[in-house]
């Protein structure tokens, strides 16, 4: 049995947030959120907050034992992007984009 967590259109750029995915996957739970409390990223704070999330889900959903939770799978992917144009010299404009993100952690008892 696995249980989800989901955040969608979290404002970071996916490429951040795979960053620190990697550093938790196949990782049991606990272990993982230590990881993320003591990440510098913003990702960490996001990604934190989704696996705690995906935790009580096991727990309160499933009624798993939280002791021998492990994160299965943990995938970043892309959200809407929003285009917007910033006034440089001369009358003209440079476009840039920002970029949003869709991130899953799925964890199970092992």
């Amino acid at each position: 049995m696995e249980a989800k967590a989901m955040v969608r259109q979290a404002r970071i750029s996916p490429l951040k947030v795979r960053q620190v995915l990697t550093l938790i996957n196949r990782k049991k739970a606990d272990e993982a959120l230590l990881i993320l409390k003591f990440s510098p990223q913003k990702a960490a704070r996001v990604v934190y907050k989704v696996l705690h999330s995906a935790m009580a889900n096991a727990e309160h959903n499933f009624g798993m034992d939280m002791d021998k939770l492990v994160v299965v799978n943990a995938a970043a992917d892309n959200g809407p992007v929003m285009k917007r144009f910033r006034a440089v010299g001369k009358g003209s404009a440079h476009p840039y984009k920002h970029r949003t993100t869709h991130v899953t952690v799925v964890v199970a008892e092992r």
